[in-house]
C-alpha cells in the first residue's frame, strides 16, 4: 500500500503540474442550432483549470508523504 500511494501521488501531481502548465485540454461538443432532423454543432477545445491543477499537485503532495510516512508493511 506504501508503493501504491506514493505512485498515486505523484501521478496526481504530475497531472496536476501539466494543468497549471495549460498542457491538458478537452473537447466539448455544443449543439448551436436544432431544426426538426437538421442539427449545427461546434466543437470547442477548452483547457483544465488552473486551480485543478493546484489542487491536483496539494493532493498529490499529501499522498506521496503519505505514502512515504506509513510505516506498516
Amino acid at each position: 500500500m506504501r508503493i501504491g500511494l506514493i505512485i498515486a501521488g505523484v501521478l496526481v501531481a504530475a497531472l496536476g503540474i501539466a494543468a497549471v502548465s495549460g498542457n491538458l485540454h478537452f473537447k466539448q461538443d455544443k449543439e448551436v442550432l436544432r431544426v426538426g432532423d437538421l442539427s449545427a454543432k461546434t466543437e470547442e477545445t477548452r483547457g483544465v483549470p488552473q486551480w485543478l491543477g493546484f489542487a491536483g499537485i496539494v493532493i498529490g503532495g499529501i499522498l506521496v508523504l503519505g505514502g512515504a510516512l506509513n510505516k506498516k508493511a
